[in-house]
């Protein structure tokens, strides 16, 4: 959704760097469990969660609700059919639970 700049590592020199540094060791096996742990919470999510819930769910992870750490304010301009495609509903659906039912 942003800009961002990739690193390519050979396997050999990860696997060296992380067996000689243990502070990149401890940071990479805490990033790969968050993932994962992210990934279970998107399949249940997904599993039993209603639309509005899932869309609730991504809008409080972009922006970055109960995250550790200050960060800066940043504002993604999201499309409603992202949204959508993100929440697994329609459109429509999204424009219902943001606007709200009109009442």
């Amino acid at each position: 959704m942003t800009d961002c700049t990739l690193l390519q590592i050979d396997k050999e020199a990860m696997v060296l760097a992380l067996q000689g540094e243990r502070e990149l060791s401890d940071l990479y096996i805490s990033c790969l469990l968050a993932r994962n742990i992210r990934y279970q919470e998107d399949l249940v999510d997904q599993l039993l969660d209603s639309g509005e819930k899932r869309l609730a769910r991504i809008l409080l992870l972009q922006a970055r609700f109960g995250g550790e750490g200050t960060r800066a304010t940043v504002i993604l301009k999201v499309s409603r059919a992202t949204l959508a495609d993100m929440a697994d509903i329609t459109s429509e659906r999204v424009s219902f639970f943001m606007i709200g039912s009109g009442s």
